[in-house]
């Protein structure tokens, strides 16, 4: 979704990374689209590196961040290069991976210009953490975003523990444990999303980013913004909120099972389907984490990264759900 203009250089392309300067907005476009944008150590480092020089920058009003394909936004980080990295025993390379990702989110937090993610399509796990820290959201009808990773013997990171804890009600705990694929419409509900545009303007509203000033930004966003269709986390509150409620994981799992409606047999197979490890971990991190700051919350997930990717039900599922694809995780049960 790039505007016309200067043609980045062919070493920049290779980085997955495409980064150029259009009027007053810098421009950080993501470019791996046979990898629906998954990141790795040297995408985080380039774009590290544009938000440093932006920042620099006194001509630079503003930045945004897209994806050069629709359909796709940011699948996450590249969870099976992790898991090949563990395997071979390059623990150093997993290790510096999550830690310069999260470097990364806080600096996305801690910057001091409009930062706006334009999120056109799959918005997954650390596509959350590209976007979910800046201060300007823009979703469409074609988004599903979540963060899955309960499903991969995993848990959620890229500062999930601080973001999902702010979300209204239990929402974010039940987006933690279950994995729940969100619309563009839930998003914006749940509070992940700042602005609802469709698709078909989203090209535009790029457009016009590049010619305005920062404290033009939210308007500018706002006159192509519409308001969003039904929600369904919306129509769900209610239930997610009485069933999430409890003190414990068990009785969480009880109170899903107990559920007699269509939300609830959702709940439920994700829940069974998932990590049991995972769940105890992402149970524990969210009470562990209510009150905390960003910093902090990232510092406890990068050291439960570093652990967690060690384990057997990491390896395990992201060799069912991600390489060898046959959806049959055997999780531990201890």
């Amino acid at each position: 979704m790039m505007t016309d203009g200067a043609i980045p250089p062919a070493a920049a392309a290779k980085l997955g990374v495409l980064t150029r300067v259009d009027g007053s907005c810098g421009t950080i476009a993501l470019d791996r689209p046979e990898a629906l944008n998954a990141l790795t150590t040297s995408m985080v480092r380039a774009i590290a590196v544009a938000l440093r020089d932006f920042e620099a920058d006194a001509a630079i009003e503003l930045v945004k961040i897209v994806s050069t394909r629709d359909d796709a936004f940011c699948s996450g980080g590249d969870i099976r290069a992790v898991r090949q990295a563990r395997l071979e025993g390059r623990h150093a390379d997993a290790d510096g991976f999550f830690a310069q990702e999260f470097a990364l989110n806080q600096a996305i937090a801690e910057f001091s210009k409009p930062y706006v993610a334009l999120i056109g399509g799959v918005c997954m796990g650390g596509g959350l953490g590209l976007s979910v820290h800046g201060t300007h959201r823009v979703v469409t009808e074609r988004v599903t975003m979540a963060m899955p990773e309960a499903g991969i013997g995993y848990f959620p990171d890229v500062g999930a523990s601080h973001f999902l804890n702010a979300l209204p009600g239990r929402i974010g705990l039940y987006l933690g444990l279950t994995g729940e694929r969100l619309s563009g419409a839930d998003a914006l509900y749940c509070g992940l999303a700042t602005h609802f545009v469709p698709s078909t303007r989203l090209r535009a509203l790029s457009d016009a980013l590049d010619h305005v000033k920062a404290a033009q930004t939210t308007q500018t966003i706002a006159a192509f913004a519409v308001a969003a269709p039904d929600s369904k986390v919306a129509e769900n509150r209610e239930a997610i909120d009485r069933c999430f409620e409890a003190e414990s994981l068990d009785a969480i799992v009880a109170n899903v099972r107990a559920e007699q409606s269509p939300f609830g047999e959702g709940a439920r197979a994700r829940l069974e389907s998932a990590s049991p490890q995972s769940l105890r971990v992402i149970f524990d991190l969210l009470r562990r984490t209510r009150d905390l700051p960003l910093a902090e919350c990232l510092a406890m997930e990068l050291e439960l990264a570093r652990a967690l990717t060690r384990s057997a039900d990491f390896i395990e599922g992201v060799r069912a759900m991600l390489v060898d694809k046959d959806r049959q995780p055997r999780w531990r049960l201890t």
